[in-house]
């Protein structure tokens, strides 16, 4: 159990280590921060296979009648698994980082960030109540912002971390609300363990509260809150739009953040709290449903994207709204055995996609690309495979966790089936896409992809280990999440004839209409403009921040200026005039008044 504490310490020493010691020295902050991720996988290695399970009680924060805050540890398998995607990951980006980042000018901040995110991550995966998950919640918000944003030299780069910063915040706004509402309905408990044993079948709720009017409803807005949390960081619809423009940030960190490990938060969080969902029928389909339209919506965007990490960052909005769409089902093993193959091909493919932009002079976009499956064969090799993985090939990785969603969305909702299986289809489409027009044909740029040479060692070992992991990360599934079930066996039916039929209709239109093309055949500008979502959100922003500051201005026009301090200001500035004028130092003038108010007296003793 030393090994948690260990776990999340370390990143955060590494990251303090560097800025406050280490940073005026690049290369040494490198190779630390390195070897503090590569610790950290052995050490999720150690206690995945130590197989203890229970709650470390690591540090009191606060306690007060009726509610204590604790950073406390939960070990079991569900974190010790995922423990194993972040540091495993984290480890392979940092290795590839130490040559693609080698000659940035902050490597150190660079460095330190990614140290930071892994501290923050950890403390995401090991959290044993809603407290600590939400402090590291936020830290992951402040991380990906320093990383996203680590050219901030270009607009565009700060704007996308800004962006991804504030949208986030939308969704961690619910997710608070949900959380403060949980701790209203159970009297002061955030504790996963215990709201567990009070949910877990649904006993204590039925016994105390399912009967109550207004309870049931109470909960389902609970639980919609707290999803709020996964749609902000998963980038689910309506708040799906910061993560393709986060690719602006270094490519290593798209691999670490935008494929297994911060977008993936909050999917891990949909099945730490599964035994909510499960006790909010309503709250559960809006889930489904939320993720099969982002799953969809995502995948008719990435085929018309040109910019090759803009496809990958729409092809992972798809998969996480696959993932989402499980959890809602009730299938939240399933949705963790997606994640973990996913993390392993699609950090693959960021990486393998930095290789290429490395290789071809920083450029993303494809049709300027063509013909590097000769000058970059290893990474094509890898590329392929992971891609294999990512539109389920039989007997790869994300064929086996694919079909498992399939087969659960088969089982329960028929119409999200038919909209998952069009999204296998689209996958199919846009990745073959990718690979005929990135690799195959002749270049067509030759200052980029003319030029282009295989990377070197320190980028190529990534690479094959992850493609080797898209291929055989299946089989491992089981055991590493501690599924009750072995998701890896061929059951002939309905969801593996139409994952067959999507993969070879997809891959096929695609080379069809790709093969040999030196520009796009295909012109949707619906899909290619991204629905429009960005430029109806800068309008709506427009109209209700130009309103609301046309009635801040009529109301300090009208009632602050004018009836309200405005009135009061006038008033004592008029009197103050007349008072002046009495006080004038004229001694006739004194004289005179002083006889009217004789008079005045005089007149009123009279009238009495």
């Amino acid at each position: 159990m030393s090994s948690a504490a260990t776990l999340l310490l370390l990143p955060l020493l590494t990251a303090a280590a560097i800025l406050l010691g280490l940073k005026r020295n690049a290369n040494l902050s490198a190779l630390v921060a390195t070897g503090s991720a590569i610790a950290t996988f052995f050490l999720s290695i150690a206690m995945l296979t130590a197989g203890q399970t229970g709650v470390v009680e690591f540090f009191n924060w606060s306690q007060v009648p009726g509610l204590k805050l604790g950073i406390d540890l939960q070990v079991d398998a569900l974190s010790s698994g995922m423990m194993i995607v972040v540091t495993g990951v984290g480890a392979l980006v940092h290795i590839f980082s130490l040559a693609y980042m080698k000659d940035d000018a902050g490597k150190s901040r660079y460095f330190a960030g990614l140290a930071l995110f892994m501290f923050s991550m950890t403390g995401i995966v090991l959290a044993a109540n809603f407290a600590m998950m939400f402090i590291f919640w936020e830290l992951v918000g402040v991380s990906s912002y320093i990383l996203i944003g680590h050219w901030y030299q270009k607009n565009s780069a700060a704007d996308a971390a800004k962006k991804a910063f504030l949208t986030n915040r939308i969704g961690d706004f619910g997710f608070m609300i949900g959380i403060l509402m949980i701790w209203s309905i159970t009297g002061g408990v955030l504790d996963f363990k215990h709201l567990e044993g009070m949910f877990g079948g649904c006993s204590w709720w039925s016994d105390h509260h399912q009967f109550i009017p207004g309870n049931q409803a109470t909960l389902t807005a609970a639980v919609l809150c707290i999803f709020c949390g996964t749609v902000g960081k998963s980038a689910q619809f309506p708040l799906h739009v910061w993560l393709p423009d986060a690719m602006e940030g270094p490519t290593p960190v798209s691999a670490l953040i935008h494929a297994a490990t911060m977008v993936a938060a909050g999917v891990y969080m949909l099945a730490r709290v599964s035994f909510l969902i499960a006790a909010s029928t309503s709250a559960a389909c809006i889930i489904a449903w939320v993720g099969g339209l982002t799953a969809l919506l995502a995948a008719l965007m990435a085929t018309q994207q040109n910019d090759i990490k803009r496809i990958l960052a729409y092809s992972t909005l798809s998969q996480l709204g696959y993932m989402v769409m499980s959890a809602g089902l009730g299938a939240s093993h399933e949705s963790m055995f997606h994640l973990f193959t996913h993390a392993w091909f699609k950090a693959g493919l960021f990486l393998g996609s930095g290789a290429i932009i490395f290789a071809c002079h920083h450029e993303q976009n494809i049709w300027k690309m063509g013909g590097l499956r000769t000058k970059m064969p290893v990474t094509f090799l890898t590329f392929a495979l992971c891609t294999a993985a990512l539109i389920a090939v039989p007997l790869t990785s994300g064929w086996w966790s694919k079909e498992a969603i399939l087969d659960a969305a088969w089982k329960s909702n028929k119409m999200l089936f038919l909209l998952a299986a069009g999204t296998a289809f689209l996958t199919a489409f846009y990745m073959t896409r990718l690979v005929v027009v990135a690799f195959l044909g002749k270049a067509r740029d030759e200052h980029g992809a003319g030029h282009a040479h295989e990377v070197g060692g320190l980028m190529k070992a990534p690479l094959v280990l992850l493609a080797a992991l898209a291929v055989i990360g299946g089989f491992f599934g089981s055991t590493v999440l501690g599924a009750d079930h072995d998701f890896v066996h061929i059951h002939f039916g309905v969801p593996m004839i139409a994952s067959l039929i999507t993969l070879a209709a997809g891959a096929g239109l695609a080379w069809k209409l790709y093969y040999g093309r030196d520009t796009d055949p295909v012109n949707i500008k619906l899909f290619a403009n991204k629905f429009y979502f960005d430029e109806l959100y800068a309008k709506l922003i427009a109209v209700c921040q130009d309103g609301l500051a046309y009635f801040v201005k009529v109301l300090d026009t009208l009632v602050i200026d004018g009836a309200g301090v405005g009135g009061a200001k006038s008033a004592a500035s008029g009197a103050g005039n007349a008072f002046r004028r009495i006080q004038s130092g004229n001694l006739q003038a004194y004289a005179f008044l002083f006889g009217i108010g004789v008079l005045v007296i005089v007149f009123l003793a009279m009238a009495k």
